[in-house]
């Protein structure tokens, strides 16, 4: 498919705090909710790897890889959609699209936060050094998917969920099945969160000719949702089950489901403002999962 081609915004200068605030909104650290859906799914692997104790250097260098990579990511993403950004109402005012960030600038910044992100893994065992690579394909590829497939989610979910194996590998040296089934989990999850999130840009979305699963599901986004939070409760029902779990951590995955109710009231108008609330929300979703973990572990043992 030939996508409509959008000038990008005329390159001028700017005062050094114009620049600075540029750069800040390529890696959007204005908005950290990227980072917190990254975060969640690798502190749940820490967790259930460490059983409750999780060396706290390894946590350190997952949480700041989180933050660095998800930066990266946001600048690759940038200037892969540096043609589609000016056409979206939610996305036109982005740095690359208004030419404040040139496109090569942008490529510098995922190229010196990326070598900074693999710096930290150095810091680990060589297992997850090598881990580390897909991780980073799935970090570039992962942008392009939308003009491909319909499903780009779950590329996306591959490169969220892929601090899962790391962790475990990372702690304990293997990646058992639990960590897959866990990393299975953090894909379903990124299909609701994502398709929450495409629902806002859905009607820009199908004039440019970019596909996500908001398009794909059509009508039927809203069961669609739905199905996917039910099985993904019941996913990691399994894997506390599997790990040994107890009454704090399911206690977690109530108020998950309660939230996950709650984010389908927000869909329910198929709102743009209200569809981007939901997606939000699931900030509070991977809180009450960790919470559990964390009590049911320090609580129960």
């Amino acid at each position: 498919m030939t996508f409509p081609e959008v000038k990008i915004g005329a390159p001028r200068r700017f005062g050094w705090r114009e620049r600075l605030d540029a750069f800040a909104s390529l890696v959007r650290l204005q908005r950290p909710i990227g980072i917190f859906l990254l975060m969640w799914p690798a502190l749940w692997a820490l967790w259930l790897a460490g059983e409750g104790n999780p060396p706290l250097r390894i946590v350190l260098i997952f949480i700041a890889g989180v933050v660095l990579m998800r930066s990266a990511g946001c600048a690759i993403n940038d200037y892969a959609d540096r043609g589609l950004d000016g056409q979206v109402a939610r996305t036109r005012e982005r740095p690359v699209a208004t030419g404040r960030v040139s496109p090569r600038e942008a490529l510098g910044v995922f190229a010196v936060l990326s070598l900074a992100s693999f710096a930290l893994v150095l810091l680990l065992n060589w297992q997850t050094v090598a881990l580390s690579v897909v991780a980073l394909v799935l970090v570039i590829v992962y942008p392009f998917m939308k003009r491909y497939t319909h499903v780009p989610q779950l590329f996306l979910g591959a490169a969220f969920g892929w601090a899962v194996p790391m962790a475990f590998m990372a702690v304990t040296g293997a990646v058992p099945p639990l960590a897959w089934g866990l990393f299975a989990t953090t894909l379903l999850w990124a299909l609701v969160y994502d398709t929450q999130y495409a629902m806002v840009d859905r009607e820009d979305d199908l004039k440019i000719g970019v596909k996500s699963t908001a398009i794909l599901f059509g009508t039927w986004d809203l069961w669609v949702i739905g199905v996917l939070q039910a099985v993904m409760l019941a996913a990691l029902a399994q894997v506390g089950a599997a790990a040994g779990r107890g009454v704090f951590y399911f206690g977690g995955l109530a108020v998950a489901a309660a939230l996950a109710v709650y984010q389908q009231y927000l869909i329910r108008d198929r709102l743009p403002a209200a569809c981007f609330q939901a997606f939000l929300n699931n900030n509070y979703y991977g809180i009450a999962v960790f919470t559990g973990l964390v009590l049911d572990y320090a609580l129960v043992g």
